[in-house]
């Protein structure tokens, strides 16, 4: 019975090895902005540092560069070489929120090309008939991306390029694609870039007093109002989960922007770190119990004070670390419960 039961053990720790989540990372692709820009660049590094530090259990790997084949799926050829050449107008640029660089570019490219990585993880687990579950990119979740266009910081959709990428190359294991942004902005581009896609749904749930630019029509779009609180925002959350996972998506992208967060300048929705790790835990679980495969990319969340070292920069930071956190404790709860 020992010897049956220590075999047992053996394979489980076996199995935990190869099933623990792998998340890209793309902060070796910093480069330098003009002083005072409001974009946290920081954070992409001391996110990635703070989950190596603490040990979570997953495998961490730089994030590839996209490949004009991969971008191409989703975004003009046209495009996608004016901007790796550097021949946007400054006002495309200024659209885009970057000035251009060659180090930019190399950051845009990685910014997708690690959330193809992760999809493409998933994606041959499932074709191998088992094991991960879970992949992340820390960076990505560029959804103000458009066909011939960016703006919001964000020069290509990363999940939209990776979702093509996956129905492109993995038709056999991955039929239908659920994309759910619940970043605090809504998820225009990819909702222009998906529409009348029937292999794809996409679901927004965002602040209803916090559009930038033009809203676009995701298959579903929740507003919230602004203020909401955890409260408010789970019970919201939750009335829709059930259609979600019940969707049958093969592979669920989550854009997990943590800018509804109390302490986001840019937020409005008053979410506390407990509140935002009740909706990760919600949102994973939901989605590995009714056996999909999860890609989670990183999304917003802008500091109230741009110093590294402040404690509102380092309340942002934590809560993306908890984004993976969760999705790393996620995925080992569902391993276990099917082992």
């Amino acid at each position: 019975m020992l010897r049956r039961t220590c075999a047992l053990l053996a394979v489980r720790r076996a199995r935990g090895l190869a099933t623990r989540p792998v998340f890209y990372y793309n902060d070796v692709w910093e480069f330098p902005l003009p002083e005072n820009h409001r974009f946290p660049m920081a954070k992409y590094r001391l996110v990635r540092e703070a989950l190596q530090a603490e040990g979570v259990a997953a495998a961490f790997e730089p994030s590839p560069l996209a490949s004009l084949t991969d971008l191409t799926t989703t975004h003009c050829r046209g495009y996608c070489e004016r901007f790796v050449g550097g021949k946007l107008t400054a006002a495309e640029n200024r659209n885009i929120g970057f000035p251009w660089s060659p180090a930019g570019v190399n950051r845009a490219l990685s910014s997708t090309g690690g959330t193809v990585a992760a999809a493409r993880a998933v994606a041959d687990a499932r074709r191998a008939g088992g094991g991960l579950r879970v992949a992340g990119h820390v960076a990505g979740g560029t959804h103000h991306a458009f066909f011939d266009r960016g703006e919001g910081f964000c020069v290509f959709s990363d999940i939209a390029v990776a979702a093509n990428v996956l129905l492109r190359d993995y038709g056999d294991v991955v039929e239908k694609i659920l994309v759910v942004d619940v970043d605090v902005h809504q998820g225009n581009g990819n909702a222009k870039l998906f529409e009348g896609a029937p292999a794809v749904t996409t679901f927004s749930m965002h602040c209803d007093g916090n559009y930038f630019s033009e809203k676009r029509a995701s298959d579903v779009d929740v507003e919230v109002p602004a203020g909401a609180g955890d409260g408010e925002y789970l019970r919201l959350l939750k009335s829709y989960v059930q259609m979600l996972a019940g969707g049958g998506a093969d592979v669920v992208f989550l854009q997990a922007g943590v800018d509804p967060s109390e302490h986001d300048r840019l937020g409005k929705l008053r979410l506390t770190a407990d509140g935002l790790r009740r909706r990760n835990k919600l949102l994973l679980d939901a989605f590995l119990r009714k056996g999909a495969s999860v890609v989670v990319t990183m999304g917003g969340g802008y500091p109230k004070n741009l110093d590294p070292a402040s404690p509102e920069y380092r309340a942002i930071v934590e809560a993306h670390a908890d984004v993976y956190r969760e999705a790393a404790a996620a995925s080992a709860r569902h391993n276990d419960a099917s082992s």
